[in-house]
């Protein structure tokens, strides 16, 4: 089975970790791509540390970068069947990063971008602790047909999508947001006028914002509109 490594970041304040951020990364990227995101959140975040794995397979579809799952169809079985055999070697990541830093489950909260929040919201709600939340950037929901039967439990959610996204379209937050909320997930979503498959300055503060507030770090997330 796969052993997940990649960079991290220790608490920026020196002192023992409180809260574990673990970033996800997207199709065809790595760990690299969104370590930054920790040192901007460090911040207002500075007794976190904050991990990035690599994804387990190299890409299938770029001579580079990492997958969580390959991509072929881009259809809901597709993303299902392959969020469901990715999400092992996360969970053991998880394990192993909050024993690292000698955390309870609940001192965790995931961050994905596009099949990073495939991941992170197949992993984070089938996690026998509840987690402290998940933040998804510019993705969707994976195994739809699943979540009902599966779910152990229900962390908050954050979802931050652009309304110019050309890769997963802005439609798929308001099904996204509907099936977390229908199977009792508090949800909150945020749509960023003009931005493509990305995450700008803005989304980047929102995601903070909400990630202090749930680590009880000052800030606080605006209400979803």
């Amino acid at each position: 089975m796969a052993t997940l490594d990649g960079p991290r970041l220790t608490p920026a304040s020196g002192r023992p970790a409180t809260s574990l951020v673990v970033l996800l990364h997207g199709y065809g990227a790595d760990g690299r791509d969104l370590i930054d995101l920790g040192r901007h959140w460090s911040r207002l975040l500075p007794d976190t540390a904050f991990a990035s794995p690599h994804a387990p397979e190299p890409c299938g579809m770029a001579p580079f970068g990492r997958q969580w799952f390959a991509l072929d169809l881009r259809d809901p079985h597709e993303y299902s069947r392959g969020a469901r055999a990715a999400a092992p070697a996360l969970d053991r990541f998880l394990d192993a990063e909050l024993a690292r830093y000698d955390l309870g489950a609940d001192r965790l909260a995931l961050v994905g971008f596009s099949q990073g929040t495939m991941m992170a919201l197949e992993v984070g709600p089938r996690r026998a602790v509840t987690p402290a939340g998940i933040v998804g950037y510019s993705g969707r929901i994976a195994g739809l047909d699943r979540l009902g039967a599966e779910i152990r439990s229900r962390p908050p959610v954050l979802l931050v999508h652009g309304d110019h996204d050309e890769v997963i379209p802005v439609e798929a937050l308001a099904e996204t947001a509907g099936a977390l909320a229908a199977a009792g997930l508090p949800v909150e979503w945020h749509v960023r006028p003009g931005l493509g498959h990305g995450i700008d300055g803005e989304a980047l503060a929102l995601g903070g914002a909400f990630l202090a507030r749930l680590f009880g770090a000052g800030g606080a997330a605006p209400a979803g509109r």
